[in-house]
């Protein structure tokens, strides 16, 4: 009896009537085996394309469309700041001895009821000349929109321990939200809700052509799949110029006026990250070298092992650098299949790797610190070989093979990723 697919319910498709074969899996699951066909890619020169090696030993998600819609959500924000520097004074009179101010900060709706706040810069002393410390407050109430929040002072005392006004607080003086302090009868606390950013990306079709190739038809022999030197050359220059696209293209829908028809292009996740360095040559220093470590690992919700990608010219710098407080490990690191030198530091730990796509494409000065955690590949059409027979078509007295991906990198939580930039001299 022959070997039959039916389509089944949502959970999938079914095969009846025979074996579960790699031919009929593909059939009936197209990219249901890619992860197989990209650990075989992974083994071909894989330094020369680090983003597209983490991408693929990460594992990718199959995109229904062209067009990627995904959504990320970041920690709720910790600070704002004084919008308008409050006066020194006793406040509004709620009860005996409470009194209550107002301060006005850049997001109001930041702050809810019930919650301590911390203004660092502003020291008060404690009850009976106890050694100052930084200024807390308790949250009453917002007031209506821009008008501030109604607030409490928690720890500045006269000499004889009772509670004296508000201190005055410079404007741009920053506000550390803290802890909610409930009463003994709460019940209830105002709700939190974290809503995701939606972002968006287009996946872009690969393709490369190698005729006269002696590839093998993929199907049902997707695991042991092996290359031709031709083959293997083929595949370097498609993922260099994937590469490319992946870290600087630019997303965009164009029409083709040739070929009558709209052509996708990826966005690349140098522009997608949520922060950026600016350097100079002069402050190419250790002391730097901790700011950006202090950057790449703080303000977002991201891992404490990071991989930098950099150009030439600031592989250079970096090596020429003599450190001591930030340690380089001796011996080359082996992950993700790529060959790492390991910057350590009390903020975190970046595997550096240099690129020369950086180069060719004007970054030589430049580097990216990217979370591999947070970032995800997304697939419309994996990673195929399709075997053409030219002679028969009467195109030409050749066979050939054509390599397929329409893919995209996308980075789920831009804060948790930053562009470093030198700048010339």
């Amino acid at each position: 009896m022959q070997t039959q697919i039916i389509n089944g319910t949502e959970s999938g498709r079914h095969i009846i009537d025979g074996p579960l074969t790699i031919e009929k899996s593909s059939e009936a699951a197209p990219g249901l085996l890619r992860n197989s066909i990209d650990r075989r890619i992974t083994k071909i020169r894989p330094m020369s394309t680090p983003i597209d090696q983490l991408s693929r030993l990460a594992g990718s998600r199959m995109a229904n469309s062209m067009t990627v819609e995904y959504y990320s959500v970041d920690n709720r924000p910790i600070s704002a700041t004084v919008a308008e520097t409050v006066v020194a004074g006793e406040g509004t009179r709620k009860t005996e001895g409470v009194y209550t101010h107002i301060i006005k900060t850049s997001d109001d709706l930041f702050f809810e009821p019930s919650e301590t706040i911390l203004i660092p810069s502003v020291e008060v002393f404690g009850p009976k000349g106890e050694a100052a410390t930084p200024l807390v407050l308790y949250v009453v109430g917002r007031t209506v929109a821009g008008a501030g929040i109604e607030v409490m002072v928690v720890n500045n005392y006269k000499s004889d321990g009772s509670p004296v006004q508000i201190p005055t607080i410079p404007k741009g003086s920053e506000i550390i939200r803290m802890g909610r302090a409930a009463t003994e009868l709460d019940v209830q606390t105002p709700q939190f809700q974290a809503l995701p950013q939606k972002a968006s990306n287009n996946c872009q079709i690969f393709k490369m052509q190698v005729e006269e190739s002696t590839l093998h038809k993929m199907a049902g022999k997707e695991v042991p799949w092996s290359f031709s030197d031709q083959e293997e050359a083929a595949i370097i220059d498609m993922r260099l110029g994937m590469e490319k696209n992946f870290l600087f293209g630019s997303r965009a829908v164009v029409y083709d006026p040739v070929k009558n028809e709209n052509v996708y292009l990826t966005g690349g996740i140098w522009s997608q990250a949520g922060k950026s360095v600016d350097i100079t040559c002069e402050e190419f220093d250790e002391s730097m070298l901790i700011t950006i470590c202090k950057q790449a690992f703080t303000g977002s919700n991201g891992s404490k092992q990071k991989i930098l990608i950099a150009g030439t010219d600031f592989i250079e710098r970096l090596s020429k650098l003599q450190l001591s407080r930030v340690v380089f490990a001796s011996n080359p690191i082996v992950k993700w299949g790529l060959q790492f030198r390991m910057i350590t530091s009390n903020f975190g730990d970046l595997y550096v790797i240099h690129s020369e796509i950086f180069d060719q494409c004007g970054h030589s000065n430049d580097a990216m610190v990217i979370d591999p955690d947070c970032m995800t590949k997304y697939v419309h059409i994996p990673f195929h070989a399709e075997k053409l027979d030219l002679r028969r078509s009467g195109t030409r007295n050749t066979s050939a093979v054509v390599l397929t991906e329409a893919s995209c990198v996308v980075l789920r939580f831009p804060n948790a990723h930053m562009r470093i930039s030198v700048l010339a001299e």
